[in-house]
């Protein structure tokens, strides 16, 4: 007769006291401090933002330089083209005008946007009154000839110090004005000026973004963070920090001809790897590429016990 085998009853099993907070306190404090090593270790800097008051008490010179070329149509908002204006083509892709197809969604006139209607909500100030009036009262040329003028004197004075140019009719009312801008920059007022538009709610920082990338202050920032195009900045982080390393095929391209030296690389950098992507895509239907993995074999060195079986081969 066979014995009928019976399930151990769980409370003849021998027992041990466990504590289970302790061991829960216990993981707790070594998971908090391997992750702050880690964090210390591998994180990237906590870079504070760059503001346009921060950008006029470091760079004073480049933010006047910056308001001139604003009034003087010259900065590369002013020249570029769609969804801003229609000053450029753009990027183009052959015949394709891509950004011209987009169209301007968001209209920027530089000179009025960007540095005199912000002047224009000051207020309590004669002379900037004046100089606005006489800027207002001006043909476009004139504007342009004042504007150009004074922001080619800057540009040959001795580390583009305004004070060091010396006061010319030729300027007409773009030196007030300039100087002006960049009192309300630091007094921090632009910011608002800027990003309001009257809304309620601030949060379109489009044309604050825009005043600042026309300057060398935020392009020489980046570069010191090597966060250039020519320094893979699409894919770093800060300083030596590792970024997003699966970027690295999309900014690879930026780095090489005729991508580096081409004015339409966004668009054409785009459009290879839309091409790479579709091939990849494409490749268990491309003759030839999709019998690759069976030609190379890597499959059976993976899967050796199984094809070791009679009858198995490929």
């Amino acid at each position: 007769m066979t014995a009928v085998r019976r399930t151990p009853d769980a409370h003849d099993f021998p027992t041990r006291s466990y504590d289970l907070v302790k061991e829960f306190v216990v993981a707790l404090i070594v998971v908090a401090v391997l992750t702050t090593v880690l964090a210390a270790v591998f994180s990237s800097p906590d870079e504070k933002p760059i503001t346009l008051s921060g950008w006029a008490r470091q760079a004073p010179n480049d933010v006047v330089a910056t308001a001139a070329g604003e009034l003087a149509g010259t900065t590369t908002s002013a020249e570029y083209g769609p969804p801003y204006n229609n000053a450029a083509s753009g990027q183009v892709l052959g015949p394709v005008e891509l950004q011209k197809w987009a169209g301007v969604r968001i209209p920027v006139d530089s000179a009025n946007d960007l540095v005199l209607t912000p002047l224009r909500g000051i207020g309590g100030d004669q002379e900037l009154r004046s100089a606005l009036a006489t800027w207002s009262s001006a043909s476009a040329s004139q504007q342009q000839e004042w504007a150009a003028t004074y922001a080619d004197a800057l540009a040959a004075a001795p580390d583009g110090d305004p004070g060091a140019v010396r006061a010319s009719a030729a300027f007409g009312p773009v030196p007030v004005l300039t100087a002006k801008f960049l009192q309300l920059a630091r007094s921090g007022g632009l910011e608002g000026a800027l990003d309001a538009h009257g809304n309620f709610y601030q949060g379109d920082a489009t044309r604050g973004l825009l005043l600042l990338s026309d300057g060398a202050y935020l392009e020489d920032q980046a570069r010191a963070r090597n966060l250039g195009g020519d320094q893979w900045g699409m894919m770093n982080e800060t300083g030596n920090y590792p970024g997003q390393p699966w970027m690295w095929l999309y900014t690879f391209w930026y780095q090489v001809k005729p991508f580096s030296t081409s004015d339409n690389a966004d668009a054409q950098v785009w459009a290879l790897m839309m091409v790479l992507t579709l091939a990849l895509a494409l490749v268990p239907f491309i003759p030839g590429i999709r019998s690759i993995p069976r030609w190379v074999g890597l499959h059976r060195l993976i899967w050796r016990d199984y094809y070791r079986r009679p009858g198995r081969s490929t």
